[in-house]
C-alpha cells in the first residue's frame, strides 16, 4: 500500500523558513552589491541574486515586488553603514559626520547609482537614521521646519550628486575618460580647459573638493545658537 501522493513542488514549512531566511532584506542586498561590483549594472536581476543566495528567483521577486523594490531594497540598506552620531554633538559636526558617511556609501557603490537614477531615497531605515534625526537636530539648533528641510535637501543634493558624476572606485579610468574628453576640445574655443590639464584633470576625483563644499554649505547653514 502507498501513501498519498506528493507534489514535487511541495515545500516543507522548515525549508520555506530556511529560504525566507537566506532571502532577508540584508542578505539580498548584500548579494546584489556583490553582483554589481564584479559584474556592472547589467548583471543585476531577480535570477542572479537568487542564484548567488542559493534561492528560487520567486523567492527574492516576492520580496522586492520589482526591479524598482530591489533597488530600493539595497538603498534603504545602506543605513546600516552611516555612522552613529555621539550625544552631545554640536550641530556642525554631527552634520558634517552624517553626509561624509552617506557620501562614502555612496561612491562605494557606482552601480547602485546608476540604476537607480533619479529615484528618491526614501526607504524608512535611511529616513530613520539620516533624515529624521538630521531634521531633529536641525529645529532643535534653532531653525526653523521650514529651513531645516530647505537646509537637508541642499546638503543631500551636494552629497548625492558629488557621489553620483564620477565613479571614485576607478580614479585613474576617470582622469583618463576627462583627458581624452578634453583632447577632443579645439583649444581655440576652449583655452581654459585644454590649457591646464595639470589642474583640471585632478579635481575631477579628489574627494576633498566634496569635503570642503560640504563643510562650506554648513557654515552657512548653521543657526547662530547651534
Amino acid at each position: 500500500m502507498t501513501g498519498p501522493a506528493v507534489s514535487p513542488d511541495a515545500v516543507s514549512p522548515a525549508a520555506s523558513v530556511a529560504s525566507a531566511d537566506a532571502a532577508a532584506p540584508g542578505r539580498i542586498a548584500a548579494a546584489a552589491f556583490a553582483l554589481l561590483a564584479e559584474d556592472g549594472p547589467g548583471a543585476l536581476s531577480f535570477r542572479t541574486v537568487a542564484a548567488r543566495l542559493g534561492v528560487a528567483h520567486a523567492t527574492v521577486q516576492r520580496r522586492c515586488g520589482d526591479l524598482a523594490g530591489l533597488l530600493d531594497l539595497c538603498a534603504d540598506q545602506l543605513a546600516a553603514e552611516l555612522p552613529d552620531i555621539p550625544p552631545g554633538s554640536d550641530w556642525a559636526t554631527a552634520t558634517e559626520t552624517r553626509f561624509r558617511g552617506l557620501y562614502a556609501a555612496l561612491t562605494a557603490r557606482p552601480g547602485l547609482l546608476a540604476l537607480r537614477g533619479g529615484r528618491p531615497w526614501l526607504g524608512p531605515r535611511l529616513l530613520g537614521k539620516l533624515v529624521e534625526p538630521q531634521l531633529a537636530d536641525s529645529v532643535a539648533a534653532g531653525m526653523t521646519p521650514e529651513a531645516a528641510f530647505v537646509t537637508y535637501r541642499q546638503l543631500y543634493l551636494l552629497t548625492l550628486g558629488s557621489a553620483t558624476f564620477v565613479d571614485h572606485r576607478d580614479p585613474e579610468g576617470a582622469v583618463a575618460l576627462t583627458r581624452t574628453a578634453l583632447a577632443a576640445l579645439d583649444p581655440a574655443e576652449f583655452p581654459l580647459l585644454t590649457g591646464h590639464l595639470a589642474a583640471v584633470l585632478p579635481v575631477t576625483v579628489d574627494h576633498e573638493v566634496y569635503y570642503a563644499a560640504l563643510r562650506a554649505l554648513i557654515h552657512a547653514a548653521e543657526p547662530p545658537g547651534a
